[in-house]
């Protein structure tokens, strides 16, 4: 029998998720995050998930990528599921940035990962962790595959006049300037769950796709492709996040430099992490901001009714972009969970067709679900993405084509959040 094991890795700077999913029946074996990664206070927190496994949490300096990824091997083996373990069939990574050439799930060599270094100019804060992740894991199992997964790769079928900046051509093409979008395995996840929600091939159905996190996006997916998307050549544009301000006029950045005398790197950390809702209000979290309005916060207000504009002007553009959408649909950690950020969204829209249902909304629920009225016509939709699962369906689909996982068994484990 082939392994059917799959271990999905998603390094960051200073950490690395991960889960261990046995391909057979999607169940989460097990699932964890080393974070702190340099730091004195390191820490893994494992999950085994077979058996009601307990989680557990070790500290003590992890001092690099390697040392952590050698103590999640640790954590996997108490449980009997070491690296080791025949039934694993590949490990697959999460990468941000693949550019024009890396556009599908790809097995890892040489000239990828060189291809994965060129794009750091464009990902600075992304590629190079993942790099250090797949280099390591490579050193750990030299044997197994190393599958990298594209956050880009879903958006690359965006047409040229979606992708292209209004900027000089030659400069463009030198640089790579344009805008390749992120956040792409939740979207090509989500998409494809929302149109079984409603019953329909994924090729019938044109969705609005709202990824709504501390950072965020929205596309515009007609039939199962990316037609337009928030993200641009970094995940800065677009909505309003929670650290991150979205889209800006760009003479602002000449103002902040003349005016105010700040050089790029202060620009750069003031639009990527003291903007957004943090920067309006002094929250990033939905749910205290949220708290604050309840308890007459004007300042939390505004953040609020700032980040919601953006979201409806997303939403008309890319109805307009469509022509017809047949669901806005909402994901991510506070569009899953955020009742009032998906009602506000979609008030006053009912010319356009979506609506929804106030107890519908309210009800709480980690499945896939209608929140409109019945005969809305646009309906509006919840569906928690899973990253972790599409990365591992990409992975052992390429390592094992000959076979095909079947319907989702295993539900995702609560999440790991750094």
């Amino acid at each position: 029998m082939s392994p059917t094991r799959i271990l999905v890795l998603n390094s960051g700077s200073s950490s690395v998720k991960y889960q261990l999913i046995d391909m057979v029946d999607r169940s989460r074996l097990a699932a964890g995050l080393a974070e702190r990664i340099g730091e004195e206070t390191s820490a893994v927190t494992h999950q085994p998930l077979a058996a009601g496994g307990e989680r557990r949490t070790r500290t003590g300096r992890l001092a690099d990528h390697g040392a952590a990824l050698g103590a999640v091997a640790e954590e996997l083996a108490a449980d009997g599921l070491g690296l080791d373990s025949p039934e694993l069939a590949a490990i697959g990574h999460r990468v941000v940035h693949g550019g024009l050439r890396l556009t599908e799930p790809t097995v890892v060599d040489d000239a990828v990962l060189e291809e994965i270094e060129r794009l750091v100019p464009v990902a600075p804060l992304h590629n190079p962790a993942n790099v250090t992740g797949i280099r390591t894991a490579q050193r750990l199992r030299p044997d197994l595959p190393q599958v990298a997964v594209f956050d880009t790769a879903f958006h690359s079928t965006m047409p040229e006049h979606a992708a292209r900046y209004a900027i000089d051509t030659e400069t463009a093409d030198a640089h790579r300037v344009r805008r390749y979008g992120f956040h792409g395995t939740s979207h090509a996840y989500v998409s494809r769950k929302a149109a079984e929600l409603l019953g329909k091939d994924p090729g019938e159905v044109n969705l609005i796709v709202l990824h709504l996190g501390n950072g965020a996006s929205a596309s515009a997916v007609r039939g199962g492709r990316c037609e337009d998307t928030s993200m641009g050549l970094t995940p800065l544009e677009g909505l309003v996040m929670g650290t991150r301000s979205g889209d800006i006029d760009p003479a602002v950045v000449f103002h902040l430099k003349r005016v105010a005398g700040m050089d790029t790197d202060a620009v750069d950390e003031l639009l990527n992490k003291r903007s957004g809702l943090l920067g309006l209000c002094g929250d990033n979290d939905m749910r205290e901001i949220r708290r604050r309005i309840e308890a007459g916060d004007r300042a939390a207000a505004l953040a609020f009714d700032i980040y919601v504009h953006r979201l409806k002007k997303y939403i008309g553009a890319y109805y307009a972009v469509l022509g017809r959408v047949d669901a806005v649909v909402f994901t991510a950690g506070v569009g899953e969970n955020a009742a009032p950020v998906r009602e506000a969204a979609v008030a006053g829209l009912a010319e356009l067709g979506p609506a929804v249902d106030s107890e519908l909304n309210a009800a709480e629920g980690k499945e896939a679900r209608l929140i409109s009225p019945a005969d809305a016509r646009v309906a509006v939709a919840v569906v928690p993405t899973d990253e972790e699962l599409e990365i591992a369906e990409q992975t052992y689909a390429l390592v094992v084509p000959s076979r095909t996982a079947p319907a989702p068994g295993g539900a995702a484990p609560e999440s790991f959040s750094t």
